[in-house]
Formats: structure tokens, C-alpha cells, sequence
């Protein structure tokens, strides 16, 4: 069988596993599942399990034969190099550096894997599935816990912090490195019930700690800020997460001795805000009149957005679940990958 073709079938047979263990989660297989997703949350309060699970159903669903071969299309791969990419895994949320991995694997570079301490558990589980499901995939990546050395490459992610340090370590190899992100949305007034709905799910799923959770609204000068409410109560379930409440508790105390305008429903505080970061729990939002100015002060920050919801972007709803070719920081891993191959192949 072509290389290629190889890594296709293993990340078709590990979408199936997936599959097959959110459906009925009582065989051995989903014995372990249950055990890795027991763990995580213990190393990690975050990672509850409807958490664990959203991650878990996005990847059931992305990893298909249909899918990667579309997204693959998009590129010429061969398949069959013999890079080592070293990938340092953010663990903000569950599996959110699998991507990564996924795009390695599938430019047929072997993947040097450190995960994020935060989310260890959950990356070693899937990869001994996908081992399980294809044995000789075993081959193609390593996991390493120790500093991360002898690589042809890198792509790291990372604080705005840690990108200075990754800059000087892995400077003098081809990289990709990633720094601090988030998202935000742009409303009009007229977006219905089922895009409001959309609207939190991309706030507040994952608890919003994602680079592509919306952590700032900007809403028309005579918006009316208890649509959000009325639309956020179907998630009051975040307040049983303890690390969340405790952050809701803290930053509603903080702004009311501060005497900061806000306004909140047990869900949400939100509040009036320049910055597009807002810390757990904390939604910021901002007026404008002019959707053209509005439009050019989006674009000078850039560099500090990952996506932005709205009608006419990122559909609501849809922050937290992008389709395999929209890459993180608007980089194209996967071309990144792609030409690794073809300077290797002109030695």
C-alpha cells in the first residue's frame, strides 16, 4: 500500500474506534477510554468529561476517509519522507494539539511528540489506539516527556512568553512558532435564537479557554446585552465545574470593588472592555457604529485574533469545531510540512 494511503486508512480505523467507543462505551476498548478520561480530570479539573467527550466527537467526525482525502487533495504529498517534526502540544484544552499530529503524520514525517503536562494522558491514549487499530503505526511517531532534542523541525505552541524561548532553541531549524490568541465576535441585532445559541457554545465551551472560545462581542451601539443572557442560561451547568465557579466568584468580587460596570447571570459576567482577552467566566464586550471601522480596528489586531465569529466569518457555533484545513494562527501547517519534504527531496 502507498504511504499515504497507509495514514489515511490509520486515522480512518482510529475515527471508527472513536466512534464505536462514544456510541456504546462499555466494551474493554471504552473500559480504557473511561479510565483515560477519569485521569485527565484528576490531572486536570478542567477536563471534565463532556469536555473530554466534545473533543473526542470533533475527531470521530473529522476523521474520515471522505474528509482527509479532501483536505489532502488540497496538496501534493508523496507520503514518504523521513523528517523527525518535534511537536510541543499546547494543553489549554482536551487534544488540542492532535491537529498537529495529525497534519505530521499525514505529510509522512515522523512525529516527536511532547505533550503538554496538562493533557498527557488523553494525547498517549489516543496514539496506543491508534497503534491498536494499526500496528505498524507504532513506527511513526514517538513520545518524548524529556527536553525535546534531534529534530529536523519544530512546531511549538505556546504563551507569548514561551515563543521567545522557542525562538532562540529552535531558531536555526525550519519552525512554526505559536503565541497567545483568542476570538471574538461581531453582532449585528439580528442574529436569531439558534445563532445565539451558537454565539455561547463559542464562548463558553471548553469553559472558554481555547484559543478559538470568543472572549470579546462587539455589538451595535443600541444592542441589548440580555440577548447574551437569555441565550447563556442553557449553559449555567459550567458553575458545577469548581475552577470555574471559583473564577466566576473571584472576578465578579474584583470588578465590584473596583466598581466596574458589569452586569451578570451566574453564567456570565460581562462587561465593557478595550482588550479582546478576558479571563474564565468574563466576557468583554465593546460598541461600534461603523461596521467599515470596525473592520479595519479587527484588522490591525491581527496578530492577537484566531478567528472571528460573525455572519460573515466563522459561522456561529462553529469556533470550537473548524474544518481540518483552518489552521492555527492562519499558518498552513500542512504546507509547512509539505515543503519539508521537497527541501529533503532535493539533497
Amino acid at each position: 500500500m502507498h504511504a499515504l494511503a497507509e495514514r489515511i486508512q490509520a486515522l480512518t480505523r482510529l475515527g471508527e474506534a472513536l466512534r464505536e467507543i462514544l456510541q456504546h462505551y462499555t466494551t474493554p476498548e471504552q473500559e480504557r477510554a473511561r479510565a483515560a478520561v477519569a485521569l485527565s480530570f484528576h490531572k486536570n479539573g478542567w477536563f471534565t468529561e463532556p469536555e473530554v467527550k466534545r473533543s473526542l466527537h470533533y475527531w470521530s467526525e473529522a476523521l474520515t476517509q471522505e474528509k482527509l482525502t479532501a483536505w489532502l487533495d488540497l496538496y501534493d504529498i508523496k507520503g514518504n519522507s523521513s523528517l523527525d517534526v518535534g511537536l510541543i502540544l499546547a494543553g489549554n484544552i482536551p487534544l488540542v494539539g492532535f491537529h498537529d499530529i495529525v497534519c505530521t503524520l499525514l505529510s509522512g514525517h515522523r512525529a516527536i511528540i511532547k505533550p503538554s503536562s496538562s493533557d498527557h494522558v488523553l494525547i498517549e491514549w489516543l496514539m496506543e489506539l491508534m497503534v491498536e487499530t494499526t500496528p505498524n503505526s507504532k513506527d511513526w511517531f514517538e513520545i518524548r516527556t524529556e527536553r525535546m532534542k534531534s529534530f529536523d523541525a519544530v512546531i511549538a505552541t505556546g504563551s507569548n512568553n514561551s515563543a521567545r524561548y522557542f525562538e532562540q532553541y529552535f531558531g536555526n531549524v525550519p519552525h512554526i512558532i505559536r503565541k497567545n490568541r483568542t476570538s471574538v465576535a461581531v453582532l449585528d441585532g439580528n442574529e436569531s435564537e439558534k445563532e445565539m445559541q451558537g454565539l455561547i457554545e463559542d464562548i463558553l465551551s471548553y469553559y472558554g479557554l481555547g484559543c478559538r472560545n470568543v472572549t470579546k462581542v462587539f455589538v451595535p451601539s443600541d444592542y441589548a446585552l440580555n440577548k447574551i443572557f437569555a441565550a447563556s442560561l442553557p449553559f449555567a451547568h459550567a458553575m458545577s465545574n469548581n475552577k470555574y465557579a471559583n473564577n466566576y466568584a473571584y472576578h465578579r468580587t474584583l470588578m465590584m470593588m473596583e466598581q466596574k460596570d458589569v452586569l451578570e447571570n451566574d453564567v456570565l459576567l460581562i462587561t465593557p472592555s478595550q482588550s479582546l482577552f478576558s479571563p474564565v467566566s468574563v466576557l468583554h464586550y465593546e460598541h461600534y457604529d461603523n461596521p467599515k471601522e470596525l473592520s479595519v480596528k479587527l484588522e490591525a489586531q491581527a496578530g492577537d485574533i484566531q478567528c472571528i465569529v460573525s455572519r460573515d466569518q466563522t459561522p456561529f457555533g462553529k469556533a470550537q469545531r473548524p474544518d481540518l484545513q483552518d489552521y492555527a494562527d492562519g499558518v498552513d501547517t500542512m504546507s509547512f510540512l509539505r515543503n519539508l519534504s521537497a527541501v529533503e527531496a532535493s539533497k
